[in-house]
């Protein structure tokens, strides 16, 4: 039973307020600890497939969301240098009864937030932890501003960067994947239609589908290099390098680079999903546990399903610490195979010659004989719920 148990959530990003909410429901007393001045996110888009929606639907957010959102109809694979339609693949004939979304970061985080404070969450902002240590009956929190508190149990969704995933599991240096990512917003003059469209070409790819009213499109361009320095979505570039690097791209897709002014770039790193997911009272949840490469459309769906899983092993076991067990157990196995499944696509988008041409050719007459085998060979994935496990 969760009814009445004081515990503490690092980071109030995707999967902070999503398991803020999920404990909270179920009877516990949750703080929310944010170091940055207010709940916010970054200016991009992402996709929340059905399996994240079961459970958004399950925390009684769907409706909200959907409403400030576009429904995916269509993914599209295009050769990229000449823009030519290799597969198209129907979302809207997915086994799953949830809608496939293509979100605002912001929007969903928003609602999230607005849901936790409803349910009685208490976020403190400007609350940067230091460093947690793991103590009899709880876990010791030094914070940024010289405080030290002890909480009875403390999960922390405190990102790619976390402080307590070397306390939990180890240091671990991340490894530079020698690709980078542009990702910017650019208005459209009218809506457009609501599918994603990925351009793939040697050594490069370019992912681009609609957000909130359809006039916003969300361009993740990725292309490969040997060197980078650092981690992180904030460093600002030049429009002309993101327009440089995709000027043999076709012509459709060198328009929705054309007018851009603000674009940001960050270098894709990797590293293994934690091998210990909790210590004592202290748990990791989301990229915490488990970073992955944006090649399968499931980062922020894998913090949604932790969020859920989490709650309900809480909810179901004697004691915290059992609890824990029980919600790493139910998750590692499908997180590793997310995470490899994005590692898988990150090579087969980026193809040179010659395996370039055969391997386009052998999509599209996949997608000829068989128009619903790219999409059904996921059903494990965007089919599974985890709130009916």
């Amino acid at each position: 039973m969760l009814i009445g148990q004081d515990i503490t959530v690092i980071g109030a990003g995707i999967g902070g307020l999503t398991a803020a909410l999920a404990l909270a429901m179920r009877g516990a007393r949750v703080e929310v600890l944010e170091q940055a001045a207010e709940v916010t996110e970054v200016g991009a888009g992402i996709q929340v497939s059905p399996n994240g929606m079961a459970v958004l639907d399950a925390l009684g957010v769907a409706d909200a969301l959907i409403a400030r959102s576009v429904r995916g109809q269509k993914v599209t694979l295009r050769d990229g240098l000449t823009g030519k339609a290799v597969v198209e693949m129907d979302l809207t004939g997915l086994k799953a009864p949830q809608p496939w979304l293509f979100v605002h970061r912001a929007d969903l985080v928003d609602v999230l937030h607005a849901a936790c404070i409803g349910v009685g969450v208490e976020i403190r902002l400007n609350t940067g932890v230091e460093t947690l240590l793991p103590v009899d009956g709880g876990v010791q929190l030094e914070m940024a501003s010289g405080e030290t508190l002890t909480r009875p149990l403390v999960i922390a969704a405190d990102g790619v960067r976390s402080k307590a995933r070397a306390v939990v599991a180890g240091e671990e240096e991340p490894a530079f994947t020698g690709q980078t990512a542009w990702r910017v917003l650019v208005p459209q003059p009218e809506a457009v239609a609501p599918e994603v469209q990925v351009f793939l070409g040697p050594g490069r790819h370019m992912v681009a589908y609609p957000l909130r009213d359809g006039r916003t499109m969300n361009v993740v361009a990725v292309k490969e290099r040997d060197h980078w320095v650092g981690e992180g979505w904030t460093q600002q570039d030049y429009p002309e390098t993101l327009q440089a690097a995709f000027s043999d791209f076709a012509p459709e897709a060198q328009a929705l680079l054309a007018d851009i002014e603000e674009v940001y770039l960050w270098g894709l790193f990797k590293r293994p999903v934690a091998q210990v997911w909790s210590l004592g009272r202290l748990a990791l949840l989301g990229d915490a546990a488990h970073a992955t490469l944006p090649f399968l459309a499931q980062g922020a769906c894998m913090a949604i399903e932790d969020a859920w899983v989490l709650a309900d092993a809480l909810a179901n076991a004697a004691s915290p610490e059992t609890g824990l067990a029980a919600y790493e157990t139910r998750r590692i196995d499908r997180c590793r195979r997310i995470v490899a499944g994005a590692d898988t696509n990150a090579r087969a988008y980026h193809l040179g010659t010659p395996l370039r041409s055969g391997a386009l050719a052998a999509l599209k007459l996949g997608g000829k004989l068989a128009p619903k085998a790219a999409l059904n060979r996921f059903d494990w994935l965007h089919g599974h719920d985890v709130t009916k496990d």
